[in-house]
């Protein structure tokens, strides 16, 4: 399921090319009503960075099943003998992949627009989009499962996933923020509220998942 969801992204690139456009126009809107302000610029980089992630992560957890319902295979999928937790295992690990790169690409848009100088080791950074995508897409696959059910599913997905992603969003920007300024005192300790936050929430997901398919 993993490489055919790859192979059908490589091919269509809907879904890349509709996070690419929302993150790129975040970035100038915001820059733009902020003026040319420097102080401004970086104090809201980190917040406006994560909430442009949020927001083009959740286009693309609406679309996490979108190839199975466009073939019209959700119910084979869901008929399919095996262990359910297999397939959110390759939704979860194709959706990781795929924000982490939509992350790596933007990081340089933003820094560039917002007239931010890079500070801290990017090893630490990539640290922040791994464990931040990794809490963002745990939740998001769970959540897309239990939403491709109804037929207000991306309303259901939008009011769950908003709540339960304030945690990541406010020590992503903390860390965030804390790696620009070079200020190591508060880094390590979102950091740690990042694992702790992934693994309740990887553990979680792979207990209830196969009751998500039953409902």
């Amino acid at each position: 399921m993993l490489y055919k969801d790859g192979a059908v992204e490589l091919r269509r690139r809907d879904r890349w090319t509709v996070m690419m456009i929302f993150v790129v126009m975040m970035a100038f809107l915001f820059a733009l009503s902020l003026g040319s302000h420097v102080a401004d610029l970086h104090a809201a980089l980190p917040g406006i960075l994560w909430m442009a992630f949020l927001f083009a992560g959740m286009i693309g957890m609406g679309k996490t099943f979108a190839n199975e319902v466009r073939e019209e295979a959700l119910t084979g999928l869901i008929l399919a003998p095996g262990d359910k937790i297999a397939i959110y295992l390759a939704k979860l690990t194709g959706a990781f992949v795929f924000m982490v790169l939509i992350e790596i690409v933007s990081t340089p848009l933003f820094l560039e627009v917002f007239q931010v100088p890079w500070r801290g080791p990017w090893t630490l950074w990539l640290l922040i989009l791994a464990l931040g995508a990794a809490g963002f897409v745990e939740v998001g696959t769970l959540l897309s499962t239990m939403s491709v059910h109804t037929s207000s599913g991306d309303l259901i997905l939008t009011m769950l996933l908003l709540p339960l992603e304030i945690p990541v969003m406010i020590m992503t920007v903390q860390a965030t923020r804390d790696l620009l300024t070079l200020t190591r005192a508060g880094f390590w300790l979102w950091i740690h509220g990042l694992i702790a936050y992934d693994a309740i929430f990887l553990v979680l997901p792979l207990m209830l998942y196969d009751y998500v398919w039953e409902v």
